[in-house]
């Protein structure tokens, strides 16, 4: 039996390739509108990021979801992030 092909996304934190059931995905719509995605089904540009707090902060520290999407990021959408690793941490 064929082997399917588990797809592989870079987390923009530590750099990593990983499973991309593995990382939280941060999406950039036509509107230009920035939003989490957790089920990784909305449409638009999508980035990386691993369910770890140190990710978080290297890509925030490095800006490096507003170099993806190529905008500035407000501080809600950051806050959400970490909002929503810790409610997976507890």
């Amino acid at each position: 039996m064929k082997q399917k092909k588990i797809p592989l996304r870079m987390c923009l934190g530590c750099k990593e390739m990983k499973q991309k059931r593995e990382l939280i995905r941060v999406v950039k719509n036509n509107e230009g509108e920035i939003s989490i995605d957790l089920v990784g089904k909305k449409p638009g540009r999508g980035a990386y990021i691993c369910r770890s707090a140190d990710c978080l902060e290297q890509a925030i520290k490095a800006k490096r979801l507003e170099k993806a999407f190529e905008t500035t990021i407000d501080m809600d959408i950051y806050h959400i992030l970490k909002n929503q690793l810790e409610e997976n941490d507890g």
